[in-house]
Parts: structure tokens; C-alpha cells; sequence
């Protein structure tokens, strides 16, 4: 039941074929305007000094409070001004030090509000760091292997017109971080920090609620109203008490492994002694929704490169002996034991080793660094402020040891260093086929199925298959994958391999695994145990979206007094259908991302839920907003059905107080509508042809105490023109035949919303809303 909006203009014809795409893989966002590393961009922050006395006052540091600031941001290209954004410190240790460390907030004082798609941005000092460039060299190594991490870049910060230094500019983790990442935000986001072990304290889910100077150790950063902690509880009982045996199994059943191998991989080659497997800190988990796994993402990266505290030698460690000695490191320990990911593990170490971590690559980024920073270091008063860091100690920090400022490698000494001993440590062993990127389309019942994967091995991939049954678990078929570049793979010899299986003409329900083997016939396993499932074909319940709008302004409030987004669905039927156990997305690679309340919608009967990402309000209150720029909205059945699709619209932009919906209510093709929300739906009839011909011109609108309309009719269409409020009474009336210009007086109208209408002799044609102020 799929349709697609008309598009806005009738003499464009658009063929568009959709499918839905099933992406467990990871996304990695382009830098953009705001974390460009060309230029060094600067950043102005303006507040009132009574305000910027109290937030740099040391008896404040350990204080979050935000005061409101103007923030400008100019890197050369763009010069942009935003008024009431939020302005603290921010960090743990860096409070204390002589150059702060702050938070921007976009949307502390305006709900919502986001620059450049993010809400807040970390301005961080690297106090620590004499050459301010080791965080930024691990974070764009951490990006350029595929983990999930932080966007960044330096930055020049002026504070009421004065220059506060050089900073790193680090993206902030948070919901819009780990959408852009996973594509989803409705899952668990923990923030990880000292004494973050992952050790097994029992099966309470709230004994993860423990505190450390006075924040959580595992601290819920979204879904706080339900503070449920039971996925991270489950994750850690798996990671701590599986048998090895088993915990490939299970353990992949909860977490996205192999990302995380490429991450221990990293840190290791970079010294980061700060994350978990050494001091149990700076780390985030998300729960992704999507693959129902955690996945892990790093955290501050500026105790890297050479830096130490702790008297160690870091870049000699053994790399199969990271974490210290008899202290809880599960993450990295319990793993280690498993033979195949230690492998896969000293495969990624190596792989890194060859493509990223080499002098030819990253000495001529730090000499860039080094170029382009060292005038604005010169410059900067509070560089010294926290260790007494001199400019010559900048130029020196890239190549020699600075042992009086815990820094007892240069970083490219550290590099080499760090390279020769890992190359010197690294065991490898053959490694078993790496599935992972697993993608596959929603086949509709005419539809062909389509599925893919990137498969990475140490040698040469041999085969891989696709092997699926339906009723029948006996009753395997399987089907060659290929890296043909034919075979809905991408291009030929990538790596990624596919196959297309030709409709099968009616609902079906696939149990799958996809199995390569390589040239050594070791074989791996898509998922390692059990199967997974595809549905193929539409649900047959006779429930519709009926009517929507994603940009409601002023037709409807919810119970909280908002105008919210809005979705009516309609039972077309003739028996009564259960909601709770069905779900509402606006994600069709994300079926199940609200589950309906525990509802009965009868025959007949008209339900609404509002789109308002405020379960708070009530079970009516969906996990997500509608998008009036367009976007896919869908009914999918029960998890039995692999959330077989129900009901669908994809949708163009919207207009403002337009609804969009079926005629007749249920099965009718989709069409805007007068709203009717909860009631059956009301044509407005709108032809776009005839609208294009007809140029009418409303001046102005929004209006106030007049109202100029100007028609050209070329055609000469028989005509009315009528002007209603929003309930219906009619103000103006006229019959036109001809060009037409008029002015309305409306000084005594109250403000709200209007609709003017043109009708021919067959009925309604064209409706604009208007408003009044």
C-alpha cells in the first residue's frame, strides 16, 4: 500500500523506485562547515564579565550552570551569529587548570535549536599537551578505520574580544551524534567514566547505578526518564559470566565485536591509557536499536601519543598485556582469551599498521599541525598558564621528549617507537572471514530480494553463500554471493559481495545466514549462531495511516497546549485489531521504533498519535517527529512477522497547516486535506495545473489590517473566490470571470488561521491558507 505525494509540479513526471534498505553499517558524517581542518576557524564568544567572573571564580569550576552568550562563528567562508546560546566549563582534571576548558550549548535556552546539526560543541584547551595536536591526530586516525568517533579541529577562541588561545574544537556525543553515526537515537547512550570496569556486580540492573564523586559511573545520557538500566546489566552479565567456549555466541548477540577490536587496536597503537582496558574511563556505550547491540565509541583521546602519568613506558607495552595486573578489564581480557578475536584483533593491529600508523602519513599531518598552529600559540597568553608550557616547548613536543612536562616521548618518536614494538609483538595467525556491513531491502510481494555483505579475510575469499529456508528448517536453499559489481555488491572486486533472489509472489517469512569460506576453508557464520530473519510481502490487517501533519503550527494542540506533528490511523475493516503489540517508524530500516500503546482500534473507528518525541506526555506521544521537508512514515506488524509493513506513505514537503491523507478514509489515494483530525477526511480538491495557470497573489501573508489579492486568469475559468475562518464561517465571497485585484479591509478580524478558495462549476479547486497576526 505504498504511495508516493504527487510531485509539486504536474508537468514534471518523476519515476521513482524505492527500496528499503536494511544498513547495519556504520556511517561516518563529512567534517562540514563547522569541523573543516583547511582553515583554523574563529570562534567569539560574548556575555556579560559579571558572568564570565562567576563561571572562571575556582570556587564555581565543579559548576554546570549555563549563562547565556552570543556565539559567532567565522572560518572564512561563512560568517554566522547566534544569540542565547548556553556557556560553561566543561571536563574533569582541566577545571582546575590555568586554560580552561568550555561547552557551547545551542539549545540550552532555545529547545531544539542546533548549528550546523549539532547541539553543543566541546572547546577544549589540551592543557595537557605541549604540541595542542595529539588529540586531533587521534581522532582523525580513529575516523579514517571506520570507529564511530568524534568530528574535530582547531579553533581560535576569543572570549568578550579577547584571545583565550588555540582550541579543539571536538564534536559533542550525544542523540544527534550517535543518528548521524547508527542511524537511530532512541536507544541507551551511557557515558563511561572512572571506575567504568564493566566488572560484574550482579544481576540488578540498578547496582550500575553506582556513583563516583557524585555522577554515575555508567551515566544514561538519553531515555533518563526511564532510567533502565537493564540492557547495559544484561551486556555486562554476557561479557563477564558467558563460558569462553560460548561467549563468541552470546557475546555477538549484544555487541558490535569486530568495531570494537579496530578500537582496542587503535588505542593501543596510540598509548591511550585513559580509555577502559587500562583505566577504566572515557568511553561511551549505545545501545543501537537497530541491531539491538552495543557499540562502542571513544572518548577523549588526549592522553595519547607519549603522554603519561602513571612511570610507564607506552610505547614499549606489550600489546597482548595492556590492561594492569589484577585489576577487572573484562572488555579486554575476556576477549583476549578468545583465540579467533585476539587474532581478528593482531589482523586489525596489523592492517592499521600498514595503511594509517606510518611515518609517511602522519609526520607530514603533524608538520602541517606544527606549520599552521605555531603563530597562534606564540600568541596565546594562557598556553603557559597550566604547566608552563613556553612556544619553544610547542615546536619541540613533535620531536623530542619533554620528560619535566610528562610527555617522555616527542609524538613522532612515539610513533616510531610505538610502530617497531607492536611490529615486533604482533603475532598472526590465520583468521577466520570477517562478515560484517550485512544490507538487505524490504521486498514488497513482486519485489526481488536483494542482500549483501563486506567480506575481509587475510587471504583470498574462496565462496560465500546465502542460505535461507521458510516453513521448513531441512528444506535449506542456498544462492552464491558475488563481488561482481552485478550482484547489488557496489563495484566489482570490493570486497562486498551480493546476490539477488527473484520474487517469490507472495508473504514470506526467511531464515537466513550468510557463510564464506576462504582459501585456508576456514569457514565463518552471519549471524555466528541461530539465524536471522527477512519478511518478504505486505501484512494484510486493514489498518491505514489515514491522514497526517508534519507541520502543524496552529490547527491542533495536544492535552500539554503544543501544536504538534500528528498521525491519524483508521481501522477500514471489519473486526477490531490490537495496537500493542505493532509499531509506527518514521525509519523503514528501523521498523520497530515505537511500539503502539495497549489499544483496540474498533471498525470504523479514527485513533491519533502525536509525533512530538515526548513520551513524557503519554502513551499517545510518539518516540519521534515528522519531518516537513518530506520523509517515509509506515504501520509494521508484530517482531513474530518480522514487522511485516502494514501501511505506508513516502511524502513530499509540506504545507503548514495542510493535512495530508486518504479519500475515501482508508484504501483512497493520498491527497491534501482540510484537516479533520479524528473525524473522516475532507477534500480540499486542490488542482496543481490549473493553480500554476491561474498566478494568484496574496499580499501580505501573514496579515493584518488588509488583505490585496491579485488573480491573473488568462483562461477566462468560470470562478468563485471565497475567504473562511479556520470553523468554517464565510467572510467574503465573489464569481469571477476575468482578471481580478482586490483589497480587503481586516482590521476587525481576530488573528488565526484562513483559508481562501477557488471553486469552478465542478466543485473546489484551490485552497492557500492564510493567517492573520
Amino acid at each position: 500500500m505504498r504511495e508516493l505525494l504527487p510531485m509539486r509540479y504536474p508537468y514534471l513526471i518523476l519515476i521513482l523506485c524505492w527500496t528499503h534498505l536494511l544498513n547495519a553499517q556504520l556511517n561516518h558524517p563529512a567534517d562540514g562547515d563547522l569541523f573543516r581542518g583547511d582553515v583554523i576557524p574563529r570562534i567569539d564568544i560574548l556575555l556579560p564579565q559579571d558572568s564570565l567572573d562567576w563561571i572562571l571564580n575556582s570556587a564555581n569550576q565543579s559548576s554546570n550552570r549555563h549563562f547565556q552568550a552570543t556565539f559567532i562563528f567565522d572560518n572564512g567562508t561563512i560568517l554566522d551569529t547566534l544569540e542565547q546560546v548556553g556557556f560553561r566549563l566543561r571536563g574533569n582534571t582541566s577545571r582546575g587548570s590555568g586554560k580552561k576548558s568550555f561547552k557551547v550549548s545551542f539549545n540550552t535556552f532555545e529547545a531544539g535549536r542546533s548549528y550546523k546539526g549539532v547541539e553543543k560543541l566541546n572547546l577544549n584547551g589540551e592543557h595537557n599537551d605541549p604540541s595542542i595536536s595529539r588529540a586531533k591526530l587521534s581522532w582523525d586516525l580513529a575516523r579514517d578505520i571506520g570507529i564511530p568517533a568524534a568530528r574535530s579541529n582547531h579553533v581560535q577562541l576569543y572570549i568578550n574580544q579577547h584571545f583565550y588561545g588555540v582550541y579543539l574544537n571536538v564534536e559533542h556525543i550525544d542523540e544527534e551524534f550517535v543518528e548521524k553515526r547508527f542511524g537511530n537515537k532512541q536507544g541507551n547512550l551511557y557515558k563511561c567514566l572512572w571506575p567504568a570496569d564493566l566488572d560484574y556486580l550482579g544481576t540488578n540492573p540498578d547496582l550500575y547505578k553506582r556513583e563516583h564523586s557524585g555522577r554515575r559511573a555508567y551515566d544514561l545520557k538519553t531515555n533518563t526518564d526511564q532510567d533502565d538500566y537493564s540492557d547495559l546489566a544484561h551486556f555486562i552479565d554476557v561479557l563477564n559470566n558467558t563460558p569462553l567456549i560460548d561467549l563468541p555466541c552470546e557475546l555477538e548477540k549484544v555487541f558490535h565485536v569486530d568495531n570494537y577490536l579496530k578500537a582496542v587496536a587503535l588505542d593501543i597503537l596510540i598509548g591511550n591509557w585513559d580509555g577502559p582496558i587500562f583505566n577504566k574511563n572515557n568511553f561511551y556505550l549505545y545501545h543501537n536499536v537497530s541491531t539491538g547491540k552495543f557499540a562502542y565509541i571513544p572518548y577523549d583521546l588526549d592522553n595519547t601519543l607519549g603522554i603519561d602519568w602513571f612511570n610507564m613506558d607506552w610505547g614499549m607495552r606489550d600489546i597482548y598485556q595492556w590492561s594492569p595486573a589484577n585489576e577487572p578489564r573484562p572488555i579486554y581480557t575476556r576477549l583476549m582469551q578468545v583465540q579467533e578475536y585476539k587474532d581478528r584483533f593482531s589482523f586489525y593491529l596489523n592492517e592499521i599498521l600498514n595503511s594509517h600508523y606510518q611515518s609517511t602519513t602522519l609526520f607530514p599531518a603533524l608538520d602541517n599541525l606544527k606549520t599552521s598552529l605555531g603563530s597562534l600559540v606564540a600568541l596565546d597568553t594562557f598556553y603557559s598558564r597550566s604547566y608552563g608550557f613556553s612556544s619553544s616547548d610547542f615546536q619541540q613536543s613533535f620531536d623530542i621528549a619533554l620528560s619535566y612536562f610528562h610527555t617522555d616521548y616527542g609524538i613522532k618518536p612515539f610513533i616510531t617507537a610505538r610502530r617497531n614494538a607492536a611490529l615486533n609483538q604482533l603475532s598472526l595467525n590465520d583468521i577466520f572471514p570477517i562478515i560484517n556491513e550485512v544490507q538487505h531491502n524490504r521486498p514488497r510481494n513482486q519485489e526481488d530480494l536483494w542482500i549483501s555483505a563486506r567480506i575481509t579475510d587475510d587471504q583470498s575469499v574462496n565462496n560465500v553463500e546465502f542460505c535461507y529456508y521458510t516453513d521448513d528448517p531441512n528444506a535449506v536453499i542456498c544462492h552464491n554471493m558475488n563481488d561482481d559489481g552485478m550482484s547489488q555488491d557496489g563495484q566489482a572486486g570490493d570486497g562486498i559481495y551480493g546476490v539477488i533472489i527473484p520474487s517469490f509472489n507472495q508473504p514470506e517469512l526467511l531464515h537466513y545466514v550468510i557463510k564464506a569460506t576462504d582459501d585456508q576453508n576456514q569457514e565463518s557464520s552471519f549471524p555466528r549462531c541461530d539465524s536471522e530473519q527477512i519478511f518478504i510481502g505486505e501484512s494484510p490487517i486493514a489498518l491505514a495511516i489515514n491522514e497526517f501533519m508534519a507541520r502543524n503550527s496552529s490547527t491542533l494542540t495536544d492535552s500539554a497546549g503544543e501544536f504538534d506533528d500528528w498521525i491519524e490511523l483508521y481501522n477500514y475493516g471489519n473486526t477490531a485489531i490490537y495496537l500493542g503489540d505493532k509499531y509506527l517508524s518514521d525509519k523503514a530500516d528501523q521498523p520497530n521504533k515505537w511500539s503502539m500503546p495497549d489499544v483496540w482500534i474498533q471498525p470504523g473507528e479514527y485513533l491519533l498519535f502525536w509525533a512530538d518525541e515526548d513520551g513524557s506526555q503519554g502513551d499517545v506521544h510518539a518516540n519521534f517527529k515528522l519531518s516537513g521537508a518530506g520523509e517515509t512514515l509506515g504501520i509494521y506488524d508484530t517482531d513474530s512477522s518480522n514487522n511485516a509493513l502494514i501501511d505506508e506513505i513516502i511524502f513530499d514537503a509540506q504545507e503548514e497547516d495542510i493535512s495530508y491523507g486518504r479519500l475515501p478514509d482508508g484504501t483512497g489515494s493520498w491527497q491534501s486535506l482540510n484537516p479533520t483530525p479524528g473525524a473522516s477526511n475532507e477534500a480540499l480538491g486542490i488542482d496543481q495545473l490549473l493553480a500554476w495557470e491561474l498566478e494568484m497573489k496574496i499580499n501580505p501573508n501573514p496579515f493584518d489590517e488588509y488583505l490585496e489579492i491579485q488573480l491573473s486568469n488568462p483562461h477566462r475559468h468560470e470562478l468563485l473566490m471565497q475567504i473562511f475562518q479556520f470553523d468554517g464561517k464565510l467572510l467574503f465571497s465573489e464569481r469571477l470571470a476575468d482578471t481580478f485585484q482586490t483589497q480587503i479591509n481586516t482590521q476587525q478580524l481576530p488573528s488565526g488561521l484562513y483559508f481562501i478558495s477557488l471553486s469552478s462549476k465542478e466543485g473546489k479547486i484551490y485552497v492557500r491558507k492564510l493567517m492573520k497576526q
